[in-house]
């Protein structure tokens, strides 16, 4: 028999690496989770930066981060520097690193809005690959004898219902962001 659970746990991991890609995506306001991707090298490895220090959000346009140990202060910031796309310019008083997040214009809005749209698409062509896997499985498992047409029929629509689902999920979700970036 064909378990389409497989396949149903693919896509809700599908949909939650969206979002989580889509956290990345800035909005306006500073949010601990735009330098979820920094990787910092201290004690000979690299690292991910929620792992060496505090990430916080004081305020709207501040990200403040304080390294659990200081001696990694100047590692951290030119890990935060060296990440271009985030184009962020941190300083640091010994203690703690703060990191201005500067206003969006309405250029880099789009672009954002752009970059969000181009993950939708990931997303997507995630979700059909997925649905391709299973209906190669249920075509083999027909070949072999072990489902009949109408099984791999029933399959196919239960699968196609669930891609359907999902991205109406990932649209919802990307109206939802597309909202929060053009807001000023």
């Amino acid at each position: 028999m064909f378990d389409t659970k497989s396949y149903e746990e693919k896509f809700e991991l599908a949909l939650m690496h969206f979002e989580d890609e889509l956290k990345k995506v800035r909005t306006g306001r500073a949010h601990p989770g735009q330098l979820e991707g920094i990787r910092v090298e201290v004690y000979g490895s690299l690292m991910p930066l929620n792992q060496v220090a505090n990430i916080t959000a004081p305020e709207a346009q501040l990200l403040q981060i304080t390294p659990f140990d200081p001696g990694n202060i100047q590692a951290i910031s030119a890990a935060i520097r060296a990440d271009q796309s985030l184009g962020f310019n941190p300083s640091d008083d010994g203690r703690l690193i703060r990191v201005p997040v500067p206003a969006l214009t309405e250029e880099r809005r789009k672009g954002l809005v752009k970059q969000a749209s181009e993950k939708v698409e990931e997303a997507r062509i995630t979700l059909r690959n997925i649905r391709q896997d299973a209906l190669k499985e249920a075509k083999r498992l027909k070949e072999a004898k072990e489902l009949s047409e109408d099984d791999v029929k029933r399959i196919e629509k239960g699968i196609d219902d669930d891609v359907a689902q999902n991205n109406s999920k990932i649209d919802e979700i990307f109206r939802a962001k597309e909202k929060d970036i053009l807001t000023i």
